[in-house]
C-alpha cells in the first residue's frame, strides 16, 4: 500500500458524504427524469409518472435542505467544524499557488506551487489537504447546493409564488434558474466522478471519502520510522485501467455535452416553450447522449455504494484486530493509532 491512501475525513465526514452524495443522486435522477421526459421517459416510467417522480424529488428536497442546516450547525456548534471551517477558507498560499500554477502552464515557472502539487509525489503531511482547488471545489458545491434548496423551496408552489411576485415572468424565472443550476451541477458531479473513481493511484473508487481517517495508519509497514517517500512506487497499475477510464472517460464527455445541449435546445421544465430555441429531443443522438449522462450519474452511485461496503469490511477486520492488542494491556486503539475518543467528537 501506499500513504496516498490517507484518510482526510473524519468518521461524521464520511457519513455525511454518504448521506449527501445519495440524496443528491435521487435529485438528480428524479430532477432530469421531470426536465428531460422525452428522452428519460422510461426513468418517469419507472418511478411511478410525473405524480411519482415529483413527491420522490421533494421528498429528497427536503433531505438536502435537513441536510444542509444539519452540516451547518454542526460546523457552527463544534470545535471541531469551526477549525475544518477556518482551513476551507482562502489564504494567501491559495493565491500564491493559483498565480505559480498559471506561470507554470505558461512556462514561466519551473514547478508547480507546494500548495498545488498534492498528488505529485508528495506524502500527506507535506501539502495541505485541500489546494486552492479543493477549497474552490467546496465553495461551488456549498454555494450550488444553498442555491438549488433556496429555488426549490421558492418554486414549490408556482402558483404561490407567481401570487407573491404578482407576476408569471418572475416564477417562471425561478424556476429556470432552478433547472439551469442544476444542469450546471449535474454536469459538475460527472466530472466529480470521474476524477475520483478513474483515478489511477485509486481506481475503481478513492476510499479516502469512505473510510474516516482516524481508521487508516499515517504509514504502512512493519517499521515505526515514516518511510521518505509515498509508497506510490509499491502500486501496480490495474490492466483494467486504460480501458475503463477511457471509455468512462468519453462516456462523461457525451453525457455533460448532451446534457448541457438539451438544456438550451428542449422545451418545458425548466425552460419555458417561449425562450426555449428548439422544441423536444431534435435527435436520436441527444437521446443517446443524455441517457449516457444518466448511465454515469448510476455509476456514481454504484460507487458510492460500493465505498461504503469497503469501509463496513474495513471496519470489520479493525474489529478482528482489536482483541489481540487489548491482550497486551494496552488501550485498544485504532489502526491509526488514535484512541476511539479522538474521533468520536468528530
Amino acid at each position: 500500500m501506499s500513504n496516498l491512501d490517507h484518510g482526510k475525513f473524519t468518521r461524521v465526514t464520511t457519513l455525511f458524504h454518504s448521506l449527501l452524495g445519495l440524496d443528491v443522486f435521487l435529485l438528480f435522477f428524479t430532477g432530469y427524469a421531470i426536465m428531460f421526459n422525452d428522452e428519460l421517459w422510461w426513468m418517469l416510467t419507472l418511478m411511478g409518472g410525473a405524480s411519482g417522480v415529483t413527491a420522490i424529488h421533494r421528498i429528497t428536497g427536503i433531505g438536502l435542505v435537513a441536510l444542509v442546516v444539519f452540516w451547518i450547525t454542526l460546523q457552527v456548534i463544534s470545535s471541531t467544524g469551526r477549525s475544518n471551517f477556518s482551513k476551507i477558507l482562502p489564504a494567501k498560499d491559495d493565491v500564491d499557488a493559483f498565480i505559480q500554477d498559471i506561470q507554470f502552464v505558461l512556462g514561466r515557472a519551473d514547478e508547480r506551487h507546494p500548495s498545488a502539487r498534492q498528488f505529485a509525489g508528495y506524502k500527506a503531511d507535506e501539502v495541505p489537504l485541500l489546494s486552492y482547488i479543493g477549497k474552490g471545489v467546496v465553495a461551488i458545491f456549498s454555494i450550488e447546493l444553498t442555491l438549488l434548496a433556496i429555488s426549490g423551496l421558492l418554486i414549490w408552489s408556482k402558483t404561490g409564488l407567481a401570487a407573491m411576485f404578482q407576476t408569471k415572468a418572475a416564477a417562471m424565472a425561478f424556476v429556470t434558474f432552478h433547472g439551469l443550476l442544476g444542469v450546471i451541477m449535474l454536469m459538475g458531479v460527472m466530472f466529480h466522478i470521474f476524477e475520483h473513481g478513474m483515478h489511477p493511484a485509486f481506481y475503481p473508487v478513492e476510499t479516502k471519502a469512505f473510510i474516516p481517517r482516524s481508521m487508516v495508519p499515517e504509514h504502512h509497514g512493519d517499521d515505526d520510522e515514516e518511510p521518505d517517500t509515498t509508497g506510490i512506487e509499491r502500486l501496480s497499475l490495474s490492466p483494467s485501467w486504460r480501458t475503463v477510464s477511457t471509455v468512462f472517460g468519453a462516456m462523461t464527455v457525451i453525457g455533460i455535452v448532451s446534457v448541457l445541449i438539451g438544456s438550451i435546445f428542449d422545451e418545458g421544465y425548466p425552460v419555458p416553450r417561449e425562450l426555449a430555441i428548439g422544441g423536444g429531443p431534435s435527435s436520436i443522438l441527444l437521446t443517446i447522449g443524455i441517457n449516457v449522462g444518466m448511465v454515469v450519474l448510476g455509476v456514481g452511485l454504484v460507487l458510492s455504494m460500493y465505498g461504503n461496503v469497503l469501509r463496513i469490511r474495513w471496519e470489520q477486520l479493525e474489529q478482528e484486530r482489536e482483541p489481540t492488542t487489548a491482550a497486551d494491556g494496552g488501550e485498544p486503539q485504532t489502526d491509526g493509532g488514535l484512541p476511539e475518543s479522538d474521533d468520536a467528537e468528530n
